[in-house]
């Protein structure tokens, strides 16, 4: 379901699953990746033809060495992935480590050759595990608390839209201002009336058919104001 590239290595496709059932539903995966060469990124992204179950997320974590005793820490929640947004840019560190490093120390890592875990012997554990989006939006909300103000944030299930429940009265409205968007540019004046052929309502209902199986979920998301 999942691969992993560090930059400079073979792309990772030895994932493990960790609760396998009979049925092959796993939901917990994990990687185990050498910290030697140094690493500071990782992405992480589906493979192709993966889709998540409705309203959950692939929340990912990490594990690295402590690096006053070597032993393994606690996994730590690093970001996560969704159906919308299936790949991204997540930072590792060291347990311990600050999230707001300055502009000195990043340049130090660069010029490094330890990098960004000084070059730490041992592996680190990946794992990913399959959540409801109302679980991963607390620990995506903490995770953004932490970063540097205007740091780019390289969360990928938006909070708004794991907690956002859109009401049946608000996709009506949707629909509707959809189709008179697209059918005011027909409107045709008839003594003093604006009339809109009936074709043109056939084709925006055909169209309208089209984007909903393409993105079942459009209108869930955003307000369509413009044309199917």
């Amino acid at each position: 379901m999942f691969s992993v590239v560090v930059p400079g290595r073979p792309c990772l496709t030895d994932i493990i699953a960790i609760d396998s059932q009979p049925n092959g539903q796993a939901t917990k995966f994990a990687f185990t990746i050498p910290l030697n060469p140094s690493l500071g990124e990782i992405v992480v992204f589906f493979l192709p033809g993966t889709t998540l179950p409705p309203n959950t997320g692939a929340a990912i974590y990490a594990q690295l060495p402590d690096p006053n005793t070597g032993h393994p820490s606690d996994f730590r929640f690093i970001g996560a992935l969704a159906n919308e947004k299936p790949s991204g840019i997540f930072t590792v560190r060291p347990a311990g480590a600050s999230a707001r490093r300055s502009e000195a120390e990043e340049e130090d890592d660069m010029l490094d050759e330890g990098g960004a875990n000084g070059g730490a012997a041992g592996v680190m554990t990946l794992g990913i595990s399959i959540e409801d989006a109302q679980n991963i939006a607390p620990q995506l909300a903490a995770l953004e608390a932490e970063r540097p103000s205007g740091q780019m944030s390289m969360a990928l299930v938006p909070q708004a839209a794991a907690q956002r429940q859109v009401s049946t009265k608000v996709l009506a409205q949707r629909i509707i201002g959809n189709a008179f968007n697209f059918l005011a540019s027909f409107a045709q004046s008839d003594k003093g009336q604006d009339v809109v052929p009936l074709k043109s309502f056939h084709n925006w209902w055909a169209k309208f058919e089209r984007r909903i199986e393409a993105d079942p979920t459009f209108l869930e998301r955003e307000d369509p104001t413009t044309n199917v």
